[in-house]
């Protein structure tokens, strides 16, 4: 936790109440406003006997040195779920069909992409790489990974999801976004870096970021007719390039925000 400077403890002060209070608020002004209906204000709004907390748990990375462990944020009942799933759910798709040239879901797909290139690229000096994001649902900015998903629309020329203005799902995500709390080992944390692994909205925020983030290396590995794709955090490149290049062209890609390994 200490590593990403990502949670910032709240030690015995539960912030439970507080949260439920705020998230009916901040929708039943959203109501008043007619940035939402009232079947969605009704939707979204928190019964205190429904939810409660999310709690942190790890999960070993068994396949990398070292064997780190990969934070999860179980919040399964936490009382922004039902926005976070909404905006999920409305938003995911746009971002697959944004994506379909550069991610995968599966190694199988990988496997096959790569074999149609290789067909007609591949020489002695072609270059296999791959990379990994580390950290990356805790390393994206807050406000740069809400605003990505406003990228995202902009790019695609999108007004408007089911009645949802895109003003209102920018207002709704940074909410999710900057209120993800949870409790560990008898004390309670926020979360203020990065977003929650385990909350549905954050998967979409975080490939909406590296979309945005990888396009100026994926238009150059293009333009040398290289290989490029990614699933979520890992990279995978093949190109036929010196070495010395691709490293360069790789690192200058990079901003300080993300590390790659």
């Amino acid at each position: 936790m200490k590593k990403t400077e990502a949670y910032e403890c709240l030690h015995q002060n539960d912030p439970l109440p507080n949260l439920i209070e705020r998230t009916n608020k901040y929708l039943l002004n959203l109501r008043l406003k007619h940035w939402i209906t009232q079947r969605q204000y009704e939707q979204l709004s928190v019964k205190p006997n429904e939810v409660k907390l999310a709690h942190l748990y790890y999960l070993p990375k068994v396949h990398k040195l070292g064997t780190p462990l990969r934070p999860i944020v179980s919040g399964l009942k936490h009382p922004t779920i039902k926005i976070s799933k909404l905006l999920d759910g409305l938003l995911r798709p746009f971002f697959d069909g944004m994506v379909s040239n550069t991610t995968v879901t599966s190694g199988t797909e990988v496997i096959k992409l790569l074999q149609e290139w290789s067909k007609r690229n591949t020489r002695q000096e072609t270059l296999l790489c791959t990379m990994d994001v580390m950290d990356l649902y805790t390393m994206i900015p807050q406000t740069e990974g809400f605003l990505s998903i406003k990228k995202m629309l902009d790019y695609l020329n999108i007004k408007q999801i089911d009645g949802l203005k895109m003003e209102t799902i920018m207002r709704l995500c940074r909410f999710v976004i900057q209120n993800n709390y949870f409790s560990y080992n008898g004390k309670y944390y926020h979360q203020v870096r990065g977003c929650a692994m385990g909350s549905p909205l954050t998967l979409t925020i975080a490939n909406c970021y590296m979309f945005f983030f990888e396009r100026d290396i994926v238009k150059q590995i293009s333009n040398s007719n290289g290989f490029y794709i990614r699933y979520i955090d890992g990279i995978f490149i093949t190109i036929n390039w010196p070495t010395q290049h691709l490293s360069k062209q790789s690192i200058d890609g990079i901003n300080s925000t993300l590390t790659l390994n």
